[in-house]
């Protein structure tokens, strides 16, 4: 079996592996690159692979760095289908055309101010794109295997996302388990990951591989931020994926209401497909923590902002009020107007609660910039800005080793990928250091033999 490293080497995007068997080639993920320029140009270029020889691929989850590029896949001629869960499947179809016409959006509003260095500005892909890529999908069974180029792959639980799955793939001799994106334990949505039973290789996502989620009481902070922000006047805006931590964030809201500990003022969800998201939890009860009641109840406690319109209101409003809205690392969509309008003002609170990869404007925020570049201007950061790490969806260093920890057996090489330099490194230590493994962290386009004896670099 040959595995080459297609994205997500150096960086927390673009997650994308090239798997060869004895019957074809196959991807695992096929994801948007993000952040740094030098980064979101990939998603232009040409990939290490040939889109139309690609039989298949086996998707993890639904979250952009992860499914984003499918649409351009299909574009490009791949003609396989993509093997995921009934969760995954359902959030993509949210989640793919909402990217295409954000894309569509974003260029031409490009167009209208004349910001763009393109003439004329063109989207990645359509949402047309999307909903004909939407065609190749095929639903899996978490207790049936998916055979296609002469490997067989399993999805289990990952938590992390309504129908997230690490993948174990067999084929040649040898078995590659795929982390995917690694959930908590403790998620107050999602089920716990399925625990690391062992594989010959592992790939494992180092997001938080340098560093421990914050112990402390996740509400009381959160009614901490609300309280004091609307006591000055100010406005709240949480820049929250429109799948999965608009959920979350909602879920806290609502508990924090329910019992008197933050103040009475309006919630908006600008984002339908968040609240779109929230409906389709309600169609997975089982697959989570939560019951159709509680599924319910995320969709009463906000007021859904439906039109771009509605969504400008807003910008022109000064009352106190909480405002939820993708997307999370503000790369693009309506919170990308809100943080224009609502910075400046010492008043209010940019709320931030998932993690900022390097290179976008949510990380520019965090990092105490006095300005951010939005639509070719520098507009002054002067609100509060809050970082809750505690409420991120990934697994923190320790939980990632803990998963490891439970493999009956080491193996033969662990890749680490989907972490920035910093996090991935620091991962590599600790999986040396306290299990005695064989580490390796891989660059972009890295390729290697996996044999049953151990892997073998195979160049670039």
């Amino acid at each position: 079996m040959k595995l080459t490293f297609c994205g997500a080497t150096g960086t927390v995007t673009g997650s994308r592996y090239l798997l060869r068997g004895d019957g074809g080639e196959v991807l695992v993920d096929c994801g948007l690159f993000q952040g740094y320029k030098q980064l979101r140009l990939r998603n232009w270029e040409a990939p290490p692979f040939a889109p139309k020889q690609v039989e298949a691929v086996l998707l993890s989850h639904a979250h952009l760095d992860h499914s984003g590029w499918i649409p351009r896949l299909v574009k490009a001629g791949f003609a396989g289908r993509v093997h995921c869960t009934p969760g995954t499947r359902d959030l993509c179809a949210l989640l793919l055309p909402d990217s295409g016409h954000l894309q569509e959006e974003e260029a031409a509003y490009a167009r209208r101010k004349g910001f763009s260095k393109h003439d004329p500005p063109q989207p990645l892909y359509t949402v047309a794109d999307a909903l004909a890529a939407m065609r190749a999908f095929r639903v899996v069974s978490r207790t049936r295997a998916v055979h296609v180029a002469g490997l067989e792959a399993s999805f289990l639980h990952a938590g992390h996302l309504l129908g997230a799955s690490s993948i174990l793939v067999r084929g040649a001799g040898v078995s590659v388990m795929f982390s995917g994106d690694l959930g908590r334990d403790n998620d107050p949505i999602l089920v716990p990951p399925a625990p690391f039973a062992g594989a010959d290789y592992l790939v494992v996502e180092s997001t938080y591989g340098n560093r421990s989620h914050d112990a402390g009481d996740r509400e009381a902070r959160l009614a901490d931020v609300i309280t004091r922000t609307v006591e000055r006047g100010g406005i709240v805006v949480v820049p929250a994926f429109a799948v999965g931590r608009a959920q979350e964030i909602l879920l806290h809201i609502a508990r924090l209401r329910a019992a008197g500990r933050i103040p009475d003022v309006p919630v908006y969800l600008n984002s339908p497909m968040a609240s779109h998201a929230g409906e389709t939890l309600a169609n997975h009860v089982g697959e989570h923590r939560l019951t159709a009641a509680q599924c319910a109840e995320l969709t009463r406690i906000a007021r859904i902002v439906a039109t771009p319109e509605e969504s400008a209101a807003l910008n022109a409003r000064r009352d106190p009020m909480i405002i939820v809205a993708a997307s999370g690392m503000v790369t693009g969509g309506r919170v990308v107007h809100h943080v224009k309008a609502f910075a400046p003002d010492p008043r209010n609170t940019l709320l931030f609660c998932g993690y900022q990869a390097g290179g976008t404007r949510g990380a520019t925020i965090v990092a105490g910039s006095p300005t951010v570049r939005i639509h070719g201007e520098d507009i002054p950061v002067r609100a509060e800005v809050v970082s809750l790490d505690g409420f991120s969806a990934h697994a923190d260093a320790d939980g990632l080793i803990a998963w490891m920890r439970a493999a009956r057996t080491p193996p033969l090489c662990t890749f680490i990928t989907h972490g920035e330099p910093d996090a991935a490194d620091a991962l590599r230590q600790r999986i040396e250091r306290e299990l005695g493994w064989n580490v390796r962290v891989p660059d972009y386009r890295d390729r290697y033999e996996l044999t049953a004896s151990g892997a073998r670099s195979a160049g670039r």
